[in-house]
């Protein structure tokens, strides 16, 4: 067993907010063995004085792409698989370097992406793929364009595609069943048209009740869940009903809908800072006028969604969803939500709340005896500033992930 004992540091404790002085901090083996003054430590146990910096749970972002290496994403589901691959292993690398020590991938990454972090083979965070996200004809993920005569879609085989294009009861069955045998952590499905697709207007929905509610069956006999792109109330609303667990973006949410969630216990991922990325970079960096179009009809409600959703008291988990040249703002998304719901509420999303949504609660996100020990030591105090887990983990001074140092600059 290897053994690490962290010493001198400020420990966050994400269930009460506090930072807690004159504790030291166990790994053994990859996991947190102790917490705790004057703890026990084993023979030929390495020390790591973190000097009055903050030691904190590793970020979880429960909506990335990890494959989406341009806007155009429908010119990416066209590039050879090999391509695909390589242009992902620096967007990985950069995000755990920036502190996201687990990410949920929402559709794209397959688990040769997650095995391959696994087993250490390339660097990276913690992946829960959704393989291919589900969409109907027509729908979100199929970016065929208009034509007389539509070509066969080979969305279900190429890697650089961040979903498949199934339609029908039966078909959907299947769908999920494969994506479940080929490794998916959790199944994607596109409840509502969206943004970086050329033909589905914001406000269609996405699939028939039948369709989706054999998704939902089909997840839960495998003991998983349905993550859904769903934007407006509508869209929203049906997916709950449906059994959806989670809702991904969510922009156009109201108070009634966001009763709804709170009442069947359905969490939100919300997504502001891939729509400044969008707005700002999208034309220069090559996302389709068609796209473009669409922006501006669910970016300027994102604040307010946040604040009719914490009213209802809905769980939010944290969420990027950025494409491209965009994938450095990652972290901007918690400046963001601190700008509207303050410091501490957004870290337990980006932890606590991210591990209940991938199923992790007591394994990820906390600093406690028993959990995996993804960690981060930190100069400064998110509490009090959010700035310092943003710049591209400049201030991260150390990253354990699985117990294993990816950075240390003490």
């Amino acid at each position: 067993m290897t053994h690490l004992l962290i010493v001198n540091s400020h420990v966050l404790d994400v269930h009460a907010l506090t930072l807690r002085s004159g504790l030291s901090v166990l790994v053994s083996d990859g996991r947190i063995a102790a917490v705790g003054p004057d703890l026990s430590v084993p023979a030929g146990c390495t020390t790591l004085d973190a000097r009055g910096m903050t030691l904190m749970p590793g970020l979880i972002d429960c909506h990335v792409h990890t494959v989406a290496s341009s806007f155009n994403l429908g010119g990416v589901a066209r590039q050879p698989n090999v391509f695909v691959m390589l242009r992902a292993l620096p967007i990985m690398k950069a995000m755990l370097e920036r502190g996201f020590t687990s990410v949920r991938d929402a559709g794209g990454a397959d688990w040769s992406l997650a095995e391959a972090v696994r087993t250490g083979l390339v660097p990276g965070p913690r992946l829960f793929t959704s393989g291919k996200a589900l969409s109907q004809t027509g729908g979100h993920a199929d970016f065929r364009p208009r034509n007389d005569d539509l070509d066969a879609c080979s969305c279900a085989y190429k890697l650089g595609n961040i979903g498949r294009v199934v339609d029908g009861v039966d078909a959907c069955r299947l769908a999920v069943r494969e994506e479940i045998l080929k490794g998916a952590s959790q199944i994607k499905v596109m409840a509502s048209g969206g943004v970086a697709s050329p033909n589905d207007p914001i406000g269609n929905l996405g699939y028939s009740e039948a369709e989706l509610r054999a998704i939902v069956e089909e997840a839960g006999n495998a003991n998983t869940y349905v993550m859904a792109h769903a934007y407006t109330p509508r869209a929203i609303a049906r997916a709950v009903r449906c059994g959806v667990r989670t809702i991904e973006h969510g922009n156009l949410v109201d108070a009634p809908t966001a009763e709804l969630m709170a009442e069947l216990g359905a969490y939100m991922v919300p997504t502001l800072i891939t729509y400044e990325g969008l707005a700002s970079d999208g034309e220069r960096y090559g996302l389709p006028a068609a796209s473009i179009a669409k922006i501006e009809s669910v970016r300027g409600q994102g604040r307010q969604a946040i604040e009719i959703l914490a009213r209802a008291g809905v769980k939010m988990g944290l969420g990027s969803d950025l494409l491209g040249e965009t994938h450095p703002l990652q972290s901007d998304e918690l400046r963001l939500r601190a700008e509207i719901l303050g410091n501490g509420p957004v870290l337990q999303q980006a932890t606590l709340i991210g591990a209940e949504i991938l199923g992790q609660s007591g394994q990820l996100g906390e600093v406690t005896a028993g959990a995996i020990a993804d960690l981060l030591l930190v100069d400064g105090n998110p509490l009090s500033d959010i700035r310092c887990l943003l710049n591209q983990g400049e201030h991260i001074r150390a990253i354990l992930k699985d117990g294993l140092l990816h950075k240390n600059t003490l």
